[in-house]
């Protein structure tokens, strides 16, 4: 996928058992970016945009990922488009569903208390070695050392856009060119995958992605503007 993952396992299970749930978390994500890299010749998504393999043809993965894309296009007034670059690309919501997933399969498979992380979107449950309930930082996006807040709980998903390492490679899908206005957009909610593709498309939104944000039920948000203002919603769960 192009970034680090990281996962931690905060269950007292046997060392051979946390082994093999690491091993299984990574196995998938491992497998999802065989499958789905728009950098990788031979994958399902590059072979389908290429037309080499017809969508009835594909997996049942790539097929369900492609219909929830458009989905999150009609939901985003556009916003949020996977054929954004003018071929297929539905990276904005292929790695937080990944990382749902994964999280998912550990929890089904015992491992009540986790943290995966990957590349800054990041899946908690339950709670950490400390027994206290997970803190996740996000980064601040002009130090890479430092954060902009930090944010606890015990079932969270939380999912940062921005443009503070690739540059401004959101496009705005109606004008065709680098979204601005905001450098950095955190959303914060039940669903990985949904979280990723929502800062996703607010980022390609500019200053309206605000607005669009507060108005969108049962998520939280923290946004940095590119003049360096930080806004949050206010049930925003930040640790004391």
């Amino acid at each position: 996928m192009g970034t680090v993952i990281s996962l931690d396992l905060a269950d007292d299970l046997p060392a051979a058992e946390l082994d093999g749930l690491a091993g299984d978390a990574f196995a998938w994500l491992r497998e999802v970016d065989a499958r789905f890299s728009t950098y990788r010749a031979d994958s399902e998504v590059c072979r389908v945009d290429r037309g080499e393999l017809p969508l009835s043809a594909a997996g049942a993965d790539l097929r369900d990922v492609l219909a929830r894309c458009a989905e999150l296009w009609r939901v985003t007034d556009g916003f949020f488009d996977a054929y954004v670059t003018g071929r297929l690309d539905p990276s904005g919501y292929v790695k937080g569903w990944a990382v749902q997933v994964a999280s998912d399969r550990l929890l089904a498979a015992g491992a009540a208390n986790h943290c995966l992380n990957a590349g800054g979107d990041v899946r908690v449950r339950g709670r950490s070695h400390t027994g206290r309930p997970w803190r996740i930082g996000v980064r601040h996006p002009w130090d890479a050392m430092s954060t902009c807040l930090v944010l606890t709980g015990t079932d969270l998903a939380v999912a940062t856009s921005g443009v503070y390492e690739r540059g401004h490679h959101v496009l705005d899908p109606r004008r065709g060119v680098p979204a601005r206005g905001l450098r950095s957009v955190t959303v914060v909610g039940p669903d990985l995958g949904l979280a990723d593709a929502y800062a996703t498309a607010a980022v390609a939104m500019g200053p309206a992605g605000v607005g669009w944000l507060d108005g969108l039920p049962g998520h939280q948000h923290a946004v940095v503007t590119d003049d360096a203002r930080l806004l949050h919603s206010t049930a925003l769960p930040l640790a004391g």
